[in-house]
């Protein structure tokens, strides 16, 4: 597979868009791939700015057809449109209960990706990234873990699932663009550490989505080996970790990764970090309705938020098929009360997308 390097960034097979939008709430489109070999054989004989001028064609002037970059010449647009283009089948499901909207993405392979726009109340525009086809971790709560692992996703499979909903909002008039990105969705990104970390320089390059690492947050559950690794990133971005419980033996039995890495393995490479980088670092509490929702529980959870760089995210379990229920109303708000009597910073997630399977836990390459 043919590599291209732009601004200190490796991209494989880049992926754009081409789609008529409607109003409604189930939307099916058409994806544009482009092979930036392909893109290179027709721009060889070019100034080497034509290059660039593509890079920005797609990136920041969000165009849907060639054909629209007029600082290209006639020609080359209709050679463009013409060698550097697959059709791929996408579908679009918007939510009636919350502003969030999922796609669907076929892959080249045939294979199936989710991924979700989340719009806050307050104007940012979150992207909810996949970084994987399925996931190897099994997690007990979570839907995609029941996939199994199929295989990473490219650079340029990232990058597609943002650049999908950059041209999603301009559609629509957002007043906005992407304001935040977070890697919290099919997979694990940690095993994916590499392609991730790449896509990340893309998203944040200003000659191109212009995303800043701040606003950028990788989720992992809890890969000892790559958080020390990232330990030593030099981009600022935000680190969270899926813990979603208190202890050893119940997080062994939800998550199959803490049979390896212990509490202890794991809040040693997470200090490690926070020395490192001196950055706050977010721990996700999934809540589960008898399994891990007790006064106990928030007790035992407080004594392992001792840095004052730690904060707690409280999630409500999104119901996946299996035998979890969500915690209640009541269980929650004594639960975060225990932890804010401790000291601890909470915060609590606001409920994206139940309705058409978008929220968190319950991605798993499928429609509804």
């Amino acid at each position: 597979m043919a590599k291209v390097c732009y601004n200190d960034c490796t991209v494989d097979n880049l992926s754009l868009l081409r789609y008529n939008w409607t109003s409604s709430q189930r939307i099916s489109k058409k994806i544009l791939y482009m092979n930036l070999k392909g893109l290179q054989i027709v721009l060889a004989g070019q100034p080497k700015f034509r290059f660039k001028q593509a890079w920005k064609a797609v990136f920041v002037d969000l165009i849907s057809d060639w054909n629209d970059n007029t600082t290209l010449p006639k020609d080359l647009r209709e050679v463009l449109n013409s060698e550097c283009s697959l059709d791929v089948e996408a579908e679009i499901f918007g939510s009636e209960k919350s502003e969030s909207v999922k796609a669907l993405l076929t892959l080249e392979d045939d294979q199936k990706i989710e991924t979700v726009l989340l719009r806050h109340k307050d104007g940012r525009n979150t992207i909810c990234l996949s970084s994987q086809v399925g996931c190897a971790l099994g997690c007990a709560f979570c839907a995609t873990g029941k996939m199994g692992f199929k295989r990473d996703l490219t650079v340029s499979e990232i990058i597609l699932q943002v650049l999908l909903f950059a041209r999603y909002l301009k559609e629509n008039k957002s007043e906005k663009n992407i304001t935040n990105v977070v890697f919290m969705g099919m997979g694990e990104p940690f095993l994916n550490f590499d392609n991730v970390m790449e896509s990340i320089k893309i998203l944040n390059d200003k000659e191109a989505f212009n995303i800043g690492a701040r606003h950028i947050s990788v989720s992992t559950a809890g890969i000892v080996e790559e958080i020390n690794k990232f330990a030593n990133e030099k981009m600022q971005i935000n680190l969270a970790i899926s813990l979603h419980a208190s202890n050893d033996k119940l997080r062994a039995e939800l998550m199959p990764v803490a049979r390896k890495y212990s509490l202890n393995q794991l809040f040693e490479a997470i200090e490690n970090y926070v020395e490192k980088r001196s950055r706050q670092v977010m721990f996700e509490y999934l809540l589960i309705d008898g399994v891990n929702d007790s006064e106990y529980h928030a007790k035992e959870l407080a004594g392992l938020m001792k840095h004052p760089l730690y904060v707690v995210n409280l999630i409500r379990y999104n119901p996946t098929g299996g035998r979890f229920r969500p915690s209640t109303a009541t269980s929650i708000r004594k639960f975060k009360n225990i932890l804010l009597r401790e000291g601890i910073k909470v915060t609590e997630r606001h409920e994206f997308g139940q309705d058409i399977k978008a929220a968190c836990g319950q991605l798993a390459g499928r429609k509804k």
